[in-house]
């Protein structure tokens, strides 16, 4: 066991010289590999922060529900305890015509119109939390709120989350082939530099096949040089990501500010970031396991 430990560390040290041997490669296909992978753990990142939103919204719809300006509150007061009794109903919450235009003159972008009507348009409603997930239950429900006399119009609030959660799911679809098409991409970038690494050894490599070294040998140091660049690659990916978030942050601060919201991006968890890193290191590892192993066989159909 001591004798295999210590051929692993004597491998990975001597993969670490060749790296520092060639510092401006090794940081060039770290670039390289760092790109092509910040494009796929970019647009995760930027899915897993959409879907933080869309999904509180996706799994409680929520109905606006506005009354005729003739309704008495008699009717409203009806309504409500209507809405407070019905089990699938989790929040009814009742807004006056007063307490809205109030709301509408508090909104900068629209304090001057609402100080300039003559009187207020806007009709009482009921905000309306649905414990159902099911579209057609839920648009059942709403067909029965559009039939009751005192509601003028029903208002579906959640369905631009079921278009987004539709959109969201091609999106991953997309990325996750998008992320197939560059490991391929990586491997064949490993598997080359690798393969010139080989080239430049070829004469020492034979020579120690020679004198009795054994494949596992001389296959390990390259596996490490391959896995060493891959996961350098992965530092410098979510490097990228970091820096892209912090700037759309920048964006993303004022329009979330302008809907009352302190909504931020957030950087992939502690569990992404490694299985980001893992990933790039896999890849690394597997061009230069294709590579050596190509390598080697050749060396014997030669012989």
């Amino acid at each position: 066991m001591r004798a295999w430990l210590r051929q692993h560390r004597q491998a990975f040290a001597l993969a670490l010289r060749k790296i520092a041997a060639q510092r401006s490669a090794a940081l060039l296909n770290a670039f390289v590999i760092g790109v092509a992978l910040a494009l796929p753990a970019g647009g995760y990142a930027l899915l897993a922060n959409l879907d933080a939103v869309t999904q509180r919204v996706a799994y409680a719809p929520q109905l606006s529900v506005y009354l005729r300006h003739e309704a008495p509150r008699g009717a409203a007061a009806a309504l409500g305890a209507r809405l407070k009794a019905d089990p699938r109903v989790l929040e009814a919450r009742f807004v006056t015509r007063e307490a809205a235009l109030k709301q509408l003159r508090r909104t900068e972008t629209l304090a001057e119109l609402a100080a300039a009507l003559g009187q207020n348009p806007l009709p009482d409603a009921f905000v309306v939390r649905v414990d159902e997930t099911d579209p057609a239950a839920f648009e059942a429900f709403a067909r029965e709120l559009r039939a009751h006399p005192a509601v003028a119009h029903v208002q579906v609030d959640s369905d631009w989350a079921r278009r987004f959660g539709a959109l969201a799911t091609v999106a991953r679809i997309a990325i996750a082939l998008l992320a197939v098409l560059l490991a391929v991409g990586l491997i064949a970038v490993t598997f080359n530099t690798i393969r010139l690494q080989i080239l430049t050894q070829g004469a020492e490599i034979e020579v120690s096949r020679l004198i009795g070294a054994t494949d596992s040998f001389i296959r390990r140091p390259l596996y490490y040089l391959g896995l060493l660049q891959g996961l350098a690659g992965g530092g410098v990916a979510l490097a990228i990501v970091w820096v892209g978030l912090a700037a759309l942050n920048v964006g993303v601060r004022e329009l979330s500010a302008t809907y009352g919201s302190n909504f931020r991006l957030s950087f992939l968890d502690a569990g992404d970031g490694l299985a980001v890193a893992g990933f790039s290191a896999l890849l690394g590892w597997l061009g230069a396991y294709l590579s050596v192993s190509r390598y080697l066989r050749d060396i014997d159909d030669i012989h």
